[in-house]
């Protein structure tokens, strides 16, 4: 007689959920993004998915709210096998992959309409660049413009000046190009700009409307330069080490599911970013625009310190790809 039949159905059952179980696997995965966000409630959602179409073989644990430090320790834990991966932005992923940058370097984009055009072909690339290097991107999302908000008007370099301008920790492109203007930013955790603009230590940000909403730092501020600075994309990764111990079946659900997660995010971020547009401008906050040529002036200093960094049509395949596309896009534009 088989083991099988002596085995009361009971007991099959338990041996069989036992082997499920001691298979599981865990992706531990940190983010900025405090919980209770739309951004954390839609990849909660995701990972719910995710363990009940894999009958429980792969759960992900999120640590959101930056409880796991800046990226920079994320990615010494993940190196470390403590975490797995990261919801994190775009170009905190330069030391691994160096292209990642580009979707936000300074004034790069000008619209939304542009945005999709290239990111439609360049997406692809940006995920075969990380493979390469070691990580799988499970989605990348859209987080939004970013724009200069202020406790006074900033329509130019002088106004700038004028102001104590908040720039992230770890941002040497930014920080060269506000240098090159001949301001001297201050840098400050995410935890702790609040405060900053509380006591008077910051006056000045870079924001997309819907972060500024929900980390109540338009509180603090009475003017938007409704110039675009930058572009700002989340994006989940996770080790390959760690990734391909999952079932090839199971990587694949858990691929479709963050891509289409992470699809139907970009529009809520996009639609969420123009709801806060509207609330700033309904609670009173004024919008103001430099004269072309102050415009024309700030672009000319971001592509200097673009260049001055070592980033070129000639060095980087994805910002020459980019610079093609734009350049395309406004052709058909402007035929149109």
């Amino acid at each position: 007689m088989s083991i099988t039949k002596l085995l009361t159905p009971l007991a099959l059952v338990l041996l069989l959920t036992t082997g499920s179980a001691a298979h599981a696997i865990t992706l531990k995965i940190a983010t900025q993004a405090p919980d209770g966000t739309t951004w954390m409630k839609d990849m909660r959602s995701a990972a719910k998915e995710i363990a009940e179409k894999t009958d429980g073989r792969v759960k992900i644990k999120y640590y959101p709210g930056g409880v796991m430090g800046n990226y920079k320790s994320v990615m010494k834990k993940i190196r470390l096998g403590q975490l797995h991966g990261g919801a994190v932005t775009g170009d905190s992923l330069v030391d691994i992959y160096p292209e990642m940058r580009t979707y936000s370097l300074p004034m790069l984009f000008n619209s939304y309409a542009e945005v999709d055009y290239v990111r439609a072909k360049v997406d692809p690339d940006l995920v075969k660049g990380m493979q390469d290097k070691g990580f799988t991107i499970l989605g990348i999302t859209e987080g939004g413009f970013a724009y200069l908000m202020s406790n006074g008007p900033v329509r130019s370099i002088a106004d700038l000046k004028s102001h104590k301008l908040w720039i992230p920790e770890d941002d040497p492109l930014n920080e060269a190009l506000f240098r090159k203007m001949g301001v001297n930013p201050i840098t400050l955790p995410l935890s702790d700009v609040y405060t900053g603009l509380q006591t008077g230590l910051i006056d000045t940000i870079g924001a997309t409307p819907a972060g500024a909403l929900a980390f109540q730092w338009h509180t603090r501020i009475k003017n938007i330069t409704e110039v675009p600075l930058l572009y700002l994309v989340g994006v989940l990764v996770v080790d390959n080490k760690r990734f391909n111990r999952i079932k090839p079946a199971d990587q694949t659900i858990i691929k479709e599911v963050v891509a289409r997660v992470f699809s139907e995010m970009n529009e809520k971020n996009r639609k969420d970013n123009a709801k806060a547009d509207d609330a700033l401008k309904n609670l009173g906050i004024e919008y103001v625009r430099p004269e072309k040529a102050e415009e024309a002036r700030w672009r000319k200093l971001a592509d200097e310190v673009i260049a001055e960094i070592g980033i070129t049509r000639d060095s980087n395949e994805t910002f020459r790809k980019v610079d093609s596309l734009l350049k395309e896009f406004k052709s058909q534009q402007a035929s149109n």
